[in-house]
């Protein structure tokens, strides 16, 4: 099975990197053609784990197509996603694998270019929109999860049809209808083409169904822009398509179409991962499920109008349980990008044009930052806990210039979501429920996570 590439580099694309000019970096080619892709995809976590004891934090690999340097470690994390020298470009890292299914998204631009547009949108993420969102997942959430008591259900599928909603809701502000099931699925090929072997869109194979998703998603966005351009909506779309930049224009259609496409996958791919993991560990730590609902009961709220806006921040423990659940399964596992200059690390010299690769979820897991790495434990979070730890030892939502822009509309769904669900219910897993997960491109696990919800007392 051959890579190929099927994406166009952009003209100021440095050329990938030959392997000559990395290998005095210690590590492996793997077999022709294919290098350590069939590895890396099987056991990314364990072929990391692998790699780091036989050649240390810093090696060679060749997969997807190309050789790469993978940096391990919090100091790693800082120097690449940091970047105060402007040495990482996120466009050329992501562009191998994005360019064909989200171009010109945020995560595919790089300084200046990218740092424009994301304060454009930033103007969607400011208190007042947030408000509105608040409102609307509120009532989103609410109206479902009444329904959820007793039911064996697949929790992965059900919360990621509950996320689709709740991001067209305060995202597209219009409900999706019978089109919601068409949608999903296009951003799940989308999502799965990411990863696909074979990088042509050839008949039959991933890619081909990825970007055959994404031309039906840009139509879709497309035809609803001149109408948000003269409207009044609160939701993101609406306000995106209003906005303009800092000469007063406003972003053309391309640029919002492309936008709208990565932002709802993520608002709904990610979250629908870091919602399941958190569930699932609730699960099998029942005595968190109380600290939780303790607390929950503790703000005296109306069921019927769920969490305001500003009694966000008292959820204290909640906020707790949910970073660790994300330090234990971050939804984005790896972050790649090229290096557009030559830079030094951990003693080896890594040429300009190189693909660099860090992994917040090798990171997550280091004893040094992580006593006890595997255990659900959310008092780690703790001000005394957190005291004197790196600060790029936990970072589920990147770093620097592109962390998540969502991220505190992630947060505040995921802490909704918790107030319905745990002043309900008891959550009950099935025996070895979530005991396998897909770790690429988005973790999920492989059986759904069975789950009940037993209605209180």
């Amino acid at each position: 099975m051959a890579l190929a590439h099927s994406f166009k580099a952009n003209p100021h694309w440095l050329p990938r990197q030959k392997p000559v000019a990395i290998s005095a970096i210690p590590g492996e080619n793997g077999l022709p053609f294919i290098g350590n892709t069939l590895k890396l995809l099987r056991d990314p976590v364990g072929f990391g784990h692998r790699m780091v004891k036989l050649y240390g934090p810093v090696y060679r690999n060749n997969a997807f197509g190309g050789p790469s340097v993978t940096l391990m470690g919090a100091d790693a994390n800082e120097l690449v996603l940091f970047d105060r020298d402007k040495i990482f470009s996120s466009e050329q890292g992501w562009g191998p694998m994005l360019n064909l299914l989200f171009p010109r998204g945020l995560m595919l631009m790089d300084f200046d270019k990218h740092r424009a547009d994301r304060k454009v949108m930033s103007v969607a993420f400011k208190p007042e929109p947030m408000r509105h969102y608040a409102e609307a997942l509120n009532a989103g959430i609410t109206r479902t999860v009444s329904g959820w008591a007793n039911r064996p259900m697949r929790f992965y599928d059900a919360i990621k049809a509950l996320t689709l909603d709740l991001a067209a809701d305060s995202f597209l502000g219009m409900p999706l209808g019978p089109e919601a099931d068409r949608v999903n699925q296009a951003f799940v090929d989308e999502v799965q083409a990411t990863i696909a072997a074979i990088r042509l869109p050839l008949p039959g194979t991933p890619m081909r169904k990825g970007v055959k998703a994404r031309a039906y998603l840009i139509d879709l966005f497309r035809r609803e822009i001149p109408r948000r351009r003269v409207g009044d909506g609160h939701d993101f779309f609406s306000q995106f398509c209003r906005a303009t930049d800092e000469a007063g224009q406003p972003l053309s259609d391309d640029a919002i179409a492309d936008h709208m496409n990565f932002l709802m996958m993520a608002a709904h791919d990610t979250i629908t991962s870091s919602a399941t993991s958190l569930v699932m560990l609730l699960g099998r730590n029942p005595e968190w499920q109380d600290k939780l609902r303790e607390e929950i009961a503790g703000l005296g709220l109306n069921d019927d109008a769920g969490l305001p806006y500003g009694q966000l921040d008292r959820l204290v423990l909640t906020e707790y349980a949910f970073k660790e659940a994300l330090r234990l399964i971050p939804p984005v596992p790896s972050l790649p990008r090229r290096a557009v200059r030559d830079f030094e690390f951990g003693g080896f010299h890594i040429p300009a044009g190189t693909m660099v690769g860090v992994s917040p979820a090798f990171t997550h897991k280091m004893p040094e930052h992580w006593p006890d790495p595997h255990s659900f434990d959310p008092m780690r979070f703790t001000p005394e806990e957190s005291k004197g730890r790196h600060k790029y030892a936990w970072v589920p939502f990147g770093g620097g210039a592109h962390m998540c822009i969502g991220l505190h509309f992630a947060t505040m769904q995921i802490r909704i979501l918790m107030v319905q669900l745990l002043s309900r219910y008891r959550i009950e897993l099935d025996e070895g429920s979530g005991a396998e997960w897909q770790a690429w491109p988005i973790p999920r696990p492989k059986d759904g996570l069975p789950v009940r919800f037993v209605p209180l007392g």
